[in-house]
């Protein structure tokens, strides 16, 4: 199981040109899809539910199941 590189997070966080249209959580998932290229939302849970900070993004958006985080995922591409 990959474990969250925090320190990779913030230097991808600040190179991000539209990083005022996104919050954390969803810079988060796109740092998790390009830096340790993870695709399947099953994968992607996994990864946040083993690290701490991470439980707690999905906590925050009662995401409790790899399923409500496809559905998060699909409304925000929905966008």
């Amino acid at each position: 199981m990959a474990k969250i590189d925090w320190e990779e997070y913030k230097l991808y966080k600040q190179q991000r040109q539209d990083i005022q249209k996104l919050d954390n959580f969803e810079v988060l998932l796109e740092f998790l899809r390009s830096y340790y290229n993870k695709s399947s939302s099953f994968e992607v849970f996994d990864i946040l539910v083993d690290d701490g900070l991470g439980k707690m993004m999905l906590d925050k958006r009662e995401i409790s199941t790899p399923e409500e985080l496809e559905v998060h995922l699909h409304k925000r591409l929905a966008k």
